[in-house]
């Protein structure tokens, strides 16, 4: 691989420096102004302006597993995997109308707390548990691993382990000062990946045009990939055949078709934008208006974030495909699908390549600073202070709270070192699709019943989370095996493996709906009036002309694009 020249060592010194300096300016003035208390610490004490929390979602959710796991989805089965992007677009409208409203008027600052408020203790401590395995098991480690691989491959792969423990590093360094930290350099952050992302995206274009002799043409590079790769650019792929290969059957299985906007698209969406402390904490501490301002701001630039994370990935699948790009990143000689990202990173001219590194390293930084102040503000507000410590004064909580952020990060380090989850073997973006998926059945219907259906008891809460978990684990693991390849309620297809298996979106959405079955009759059984209930007014959902028109126009662009690429 090409190495980086001391001109992109200086462009990637130069945002280093950047980042660190602004954010430890924006630490030193909160610490002038005495507001260091916990609530500031952990969100920001509604000192994050709208477009701050816009770019602050972005820029924790555009990571490593979409400029890499997204970019290699793109590069196996094109455009179809955009849908996590645009029906995001409208998750988030959702979460902004209708979620939001309910966690500001109850005073909700972290999702265990909402889980007791509307339920009880148990439920919130269980929850409490699932979440915080969750963001270091599979958010953290992922997150590291393909940041790690991705960067290292254009140095040189020998060092892996230094620049995961940079990433570590710098991450620490950000997420300590707290949320406002975060939020704010999160905003140069996802200015730098924007730009980065663009630049590697016109690149990319710009090579599949030479590589047909149209010169550096950049639209007639992207007519050639829609051209030599048609099959790459359809939303909806067709359910196999009894001929159909096994390439086609597993892309089947990591996106399948439209069954699954009926299915799992939805639930991992709004279970992520809605119900996720990493995401929702940006705006928790924020007034309705900004809040609502911030989110919908966010769903706009989700419409054009796979421009940025998925066609370099089909790039690099026509240039492989054209033998432009060879597999000398990947052991045995076969191209990874993980590495196309970094393959087109290589290509980069001298400059672009250090500030594209410092986008895909501005992802990876942002996000794992997200997840890693996430898990701080669970553990402290709903493990520590309540079980641990219950008269833990402000002082002692951030101080809790940084020690925690310490140890997830140097535990995600050591999980990560030798891949221990076997995160390259699945894919970086399916792993952790897949992974999440096993929890968000039982979450989501928590929460969508606990917010909008007064009967919901705590009883149907616990066993609703047991039967989503339960039920996803039977679905993904054993369903073929026990019930047959094809039964009323699915169909399993060979995986390549020697298996037969369900797609996952497919399985996340049969266990949402027994869930939510279960979890109704349990509520029916239990009593007709719930004090525990949230009083929801219909007045909370009145949105503004202005609101009206972000939301009008984010729609309006999504059905174009479905329009277009159906």
């Amino acid at each position: 691989m090409n190495n980086f020249s001391a001109v992109d060592i200086a462009v990637f010194i130069f945002y280093f420096i950047l980042i660190s300096g602004y954010g430890y300016w924006i630490y030193s003035r909160k610490k002038s102004k005495e507001v260091s208390g916990s609530h500031d610490f952990f969100l920001a004490e509604g000192s994050l302006t709208w477009w701050a929390i816009g770019a602050s979602l972005i820029a924790s959710n555009i990571s490593a597993e979409q400029f890499i796991g997204m970019s290699g989805n793109g590069f196996v089965v094109g455009i179809a995997v955009a849908a996590y992007e645009w029906v995001a677009a409208i998750a988030l409208i959702i979460v902004a109308v209708w979620f939001i409203p309910i966690y500001l008027k109850n005073k909700i600052f972290t999702m265990p707390q909402f889980l007791q408020t509307r339920y009880n203790e148990t439920v919130s401590l269980i929850m409490a548990i699932f979440w915080l395995f969750l963001y270091i098991f599979v958010n953290l480690t992922s997150i590291l691993y393909l940041g790690a691989i991705a960067i290292s491959s254009m140095i040189s792969p020998d060092y892996f382990g230094i620049v995961m423990i940079g990433l570590a590093v710098f991450a620490l360094v950000i997420t300590l000062g707290g949320m406002k930290v975060i939020g704010f350099t999160d905003v140069i952050q996802v200015v730098v990946l924007i730009i980065g992302g663009l630049a590697t995206t016109y690149i990319a274009l710009t090579l599949v045009s030479e590589q047909f002799g149209l010169g550096k043409d950049a639209i007639a590079g992207f007519k050639m990939l829609l051209k030599d790769a048609p099959d790459h650019f359809h939303m909806i792929l067709d359910k196999p055949g009894p001929n159909s290969s096994q390439a086609d059957i597993n892309k089947y299985l990591m996106l399948p078709g439209i069954a699954m906007y009926f299915a799992g698209q939805w639930i991992v969406n709004l279970n992520y934008w809605g119900c996720n402390q990493y995401i929702t904490q940006r705006a928790l501490g924020a007034d309705l208006k900004t809040a609502r301002t911030g989110i919908l701001f966010a769903g706009f630039l989700k419409l054009g974030m796979p421009i940025i994370v998925m066609l370099p990935g089909i790039a690099a699948y026509v240039l492989h495909k054209n033998g432009a790009l060879q597999a000398e990143m990947a052991p045995g000689g076969h191209f990874n699908a993980d590495n196309a990202y970094s393959a087109i990173l290589g290509f980069l001219p001298t400059g672009l390549k250090g500030l594209s590194v410092a986008a895909l390293t501005a992802a990876i930084v942002a996000s794992l600073a997200g997840k890693a102040n996430s898990i701080s503000t669970i553990f402290t507000l709903d493990i520590y202070k309540k079980y641990i410590n219950r008269n833990a004064e402000d002082k002692k909580l951030v101080s809790v709270g940084r020690i925690t952020i310490l140890m997830a990060i140097v535990l995600s380090v050591l999980l990560t070192w030798n891949d221990l989850l076997g995160i390259g073997g699945e894919g970086g973006f399916t792993f952790i699709q897949k992974y999440t998926g096993f929890i968000s059945p039982g979450v989501f219907a928590m929460f969508i019943l606990g917010m909008f259906w007064k009967r919901t008891t705590g009883t149907a809460a616990i066993a609703g989370l047991l039967t989503g978990f339960a039920l996803s684990v039977v679905f993904n693991n054993y369903a073929p095996a026990w019930f047959g390849n094809e039964t009323l309620l699915y169909t399993a297809y060979p995986n390549g493996k020697g298996a037969y298996e369900i797609p996952f979106l497919i399985c996340m959405g049969l266990s949402f709906a027994f869930t939510m079955l279960v979890m109704i009759v349990l509520s029916l059984a239990g009593p007709k009036v719930n004090p525990k209930a949230f009083e929801i007014d219909s007045k909370m959902f009145r949105v503004t002309p202005s609101t009206m028109v972000m939301i009008v126009v984010t729609l309006m662009i999504l059905a174009m694009l479905y329009v277009k690429f159906w």
